[in-house]
């Protein structure tokens, strides 16, 4: 839950950091251009109101599915669909990260609008996402240890002696290693659950931050031929990004309450950028310094998190499983799996 807060009090921090970027335009016209220029902002104001909804929409059932699917035996953590369904979200996690939000972040820290001097002579696009992976690091470490220390040391399980029948009613209490094996297996399934756990609150974090900034962008534009094809983009990208979140939350096995917190976060995440970029796109301008230099920071930072998230804590730790390893067939399906999501997810950039 304290991730939770965490992740609310950054969300409300971004929005009104995002609030000083916003710049009053001087303009001249004359009633013709006026005119079409109410209309505009009238059929921009429907589209971003279907935006809303269909990304909610979209976005609540892919990372529901998972949560559903946990009912069923095929796409349970321990089934070999699952390790697939993983690869899978893993594929468009990292193309999230490496085809959308990297390069917006290139775009903005790189624009001819900021001081040339300062933003143009140094990588910082590249600096920040890796100090944002470099952190993450650190968090999953030190968190994972952490805990470790705190509910282990405290609560490590005993082993318990096997009693052994020999003849007749003579009875020996022997102390077997199989005591010690077991508690070794109980600790290092909660070790993988507590992993999890962090996993998915890391990861959301991540994929919060860059829902924030599309979402403020859709809803502050006026132009309604850019905002048609990124309604129909962000709903498939969200189903996608929350197919991936979700597998994740699944796994992590959370209690129905903070499950519940975690999926309406995400879901509401977006249409509350778009609502949020609605409010303010009387006065917003996104090519200003403040704008472009708060948003490709985030967006570097948030495209860190995605990576590292995608390949050391999901790719690495299923491919280099034994039973993955031990599975030419599964093996095959995973890898393919990857290569789709990262497929389908790369066209998505095309649009959004």
């Amino acid at each position: 839950m304290t991730m939770t807060n965490l992740q609310v009090r950054l969300s409300s921090l971004l929005i009104l950091v995002l609030l000083p970027a916003m710049v009053n335009a001087d303009c001249t016209c004359n009633k013709d251009q006026a005119e079409q220029h109410n209309n505009s902002r009238s059929t921009s104001l429907k589209y971003k109101l279907i935006a809303i909804a269909s990304i909610l929409i979209s976005g609540s059932i892919g990372v529901s599915l998972p949560q559903f699917g946990r009912k069923l035996e095929a796409f349970r953590p321990e089934s070999d669909i699952f390790f697939m369904v993983k690869a899978f979200a893993a594929g468009v996690i990292l193309a999230t990260g490496f085809v959308h939000i990297l390069p917006d972040a290139f775009d903005n820290l790189t624009s001819p609008c900021l001081n040339q001097d300062l933003w143009g002579n140094f990588p910082f696009t590249g600096f920040v996402a890796m100090m944002s992976s470099i952190g993450t690091l650190m968090v999953d470490s030190f968190a994972t240890g952490y805990y470790q220390r705190l509910h282990f040391n405290h609560n490590k399980p005993q082993p318990q002696p096997l009693q052994v029948r020999i003849g007749g009613d003579e009875e020996r209490v022997v102390h077997q290693q199989a005591g010690h094996a077991h508690a070794s297996a109980i600790c290092a399934e909660e070790t993988d659950l507590v992993r999890n756990r962090i996993i998915s609150q890391v990861l959301e974090l991540g994929v919060v931050v860059h829902s924030i900034i599309i979402g403020i962008s859709l809803g502050a534009s006026q132009n309604p031929e850019t905002i048609k094809p990124l309604l129909a983009a962000l709903s498939f990208h969200q189903f996608f990004e929350g197919m991936g979140l979700g597998g994740c939350i699944s796994q992590a096995k959370l209690k129905s309450l903070s499950t519940t917190i975690m999926v309406l976060f995400f879901s509401l995440t977006t249409p509350v950028g778009i609502a949020t970029g609605i409010a303010i796109s009387s006065v917003y301008k996104e090519d200003s310094p403040t704008a472009l230099i708060v948003g490709g920071v985030f967006n570097s930072a948030a495209a860190g998190i995605l990576i590292y998230m995608a390949l050391v804590d999901i790719l690495a730790a299923d491919f280099k499983n034994p039973r993955m390893q031990g599975n030419g067939r599964l093996q095959l399906g995973a890898n393919t799996s990857l290569f789709l999501g990262a497929a389908c997810m790369s066209v998505l950039a095309k649009w959004a």
